[in-house]
């Protein structure tokens, strides 16, 4: 593995694990619930929240993509398991292509365009900092949300949460943060 990539790699195998935990939150009779009619389902997110690192490392892959030939929707999972099996072979996936990624495909350019027009072009690595990294952790804090609203107990994330601080003997649920 390049140097370039160990920092992230760690980074995200910690971030992995954060995410099943909150993923792990999300109760299996509600996967249709949605707290707005624009709003994805509970399952929809959860399911590309699962699908991100594996997808972008598939994206990764190729010098650029065009996102008007495919349809962002996800698809709404039929249960917990669909949401926790994509997770671990979407970790799987991103791991093994970071693991084997060369300095001169990290610094390639990376191109997203729409038809003939160019979106933005950036170093590969950037990709996998902006795309998967940080679009992982928006929709994971989107996640967060939709478990409070469905009063699910919100998992520590990075320090406590109202239901959960590490940072008292144990984990407790219900402690103030």
């Amino acid at each position: 593995m390049i140097k370039q990539i160990e920092p992230m790699m760690a980074e995200f195998q910690q971030e992995a694990a954060t995410t099943k935990r909150v993923l792990q939150r999300i109760p299996a009779d509600k996967l249709e619930w949605r707290p707005h009619p624009h709003s994805m389902s509970i399952g929809q997110l959860s399911i590309h929240i699962a699908s991100i690192p594996g997808d972008l490392a598939r994206l990764a892959q190729v010098d650029a993509f065009d996102v008007s030939t495919v349809n962002f929707n996800p698809p709404q999972p039929g249960n917990m398991e669909a949401i926790l099996t994509t997770l671990d072979e979407s970790v799987a996936a991103a791991e093994a292509y970071m693991d084997r990624m060369s300095e001169s495909e990290a610094m390639a350019n990376w191109s997203l365009n729409a038809g003939a027009k160019n979106i933005f072009t950036m170093p590969r690595v950037v990709l996998l900092r902006t795309i998967m990294l940080n679009h992982w952790y928006h929709h994971r804090g989107q996640l967060s949300v939709y478990l409070r609203l469905l009063e699910v107990p919100v998992p520590s994330i990075y320090g406590p949460s109202y239901d959960e601080n590490p940072f008292l003997s144990g984990v407790e649920i219900g402690a103030p943060a």
